[in-house]
């Protein structure tokens, strides 16, 4: 398999997957600024998009979409227990989680990265993203884990998104439980696998 990605952006999230199912893949830089390959070669003729991740499986079949990729991931090592399985009230949970995560905390950063947002804007999308992530830290006060005990695949979408809030001027110390969640999170050896693999770690 492969996965076009580009460092620190939400093809994180799929990174994180890849490396806790222990499955091979190759990953392949792709800039979200050129959409140009290392070598060369237009990103647009793989993902017409030209946003990442984007999972290319052995076959040749293209999977584009983080919460998509993340699930086909976790369904190929089920004993790893990334997700649960498929047509348990438990799977809805979690993909409740990946589009909370996707719709809600995700794409409201993305007013906050774009120079274009005029600073007012700017202001009511961090008061919005933080009520959510205030929520999600009212989740979090007696988890481990955003579905319990059990670190899931929407786990490493929420880290890797709450990942920007330094970037964009999003205060989360008054949010103790996101905090030491993502502390849990960021010391796991397959996150720290992605993100050395990034250079977003020495």
């Amino acid at each position: 398999m492969k996965l076009y990605y580009s460092p620190g952006a939400c093809s994180l999230s799929p990174h994180i997957a890849l490396h806790e199912a222990g499955l091979a893949f190759t990953p392949v830089l792709a800039s979200t600024k050129s959409h140009k390959l290392q070598d060369g070669t237009d990103y647009y003729g793989i993902n017409p998009l030209g946003y990442v991740p984007l999972l290319e499986l052995d076959n040749g079949e293209r999977l584009r979409e983080g919460p998509a990729i993340v699930q086909y991931i976790a369904d190929q090592v089920p004993d790893k227990q990334l997700a649960p399985a498929n047509g348990t009230m438990e799977r809805y949970r979690l993909q409740e989680w990946l589009t909370f995560i996707g719709t809600e905390v995700h794409k409201g950063f993305g007013p906050l990265f774009n120079p274009a947002t005029p600073e007012e804007y700017k202001a009511t999308a961090r008061e919005q993203l933080l009520k959510r992530l205030q929520w999600v830290d009212s989740q979090l006060a007696s988890k481990q884990y955003l579905m319990g005990d059990q670190f899931t695949v929407a786990d490493g979408y929420l880290f890797t998104v709450t990942n920007w809030a330094g970037f964009v001027g999003l205060d989360l110390s008054g949010l103790a439980h996101l905090a030491a969640y993502r502390e849990r999170v960021g010391v796991r050896p397959a996150v720290q696998a992605a993100m050395k693999a990034e250079g977003l770690l020495k």
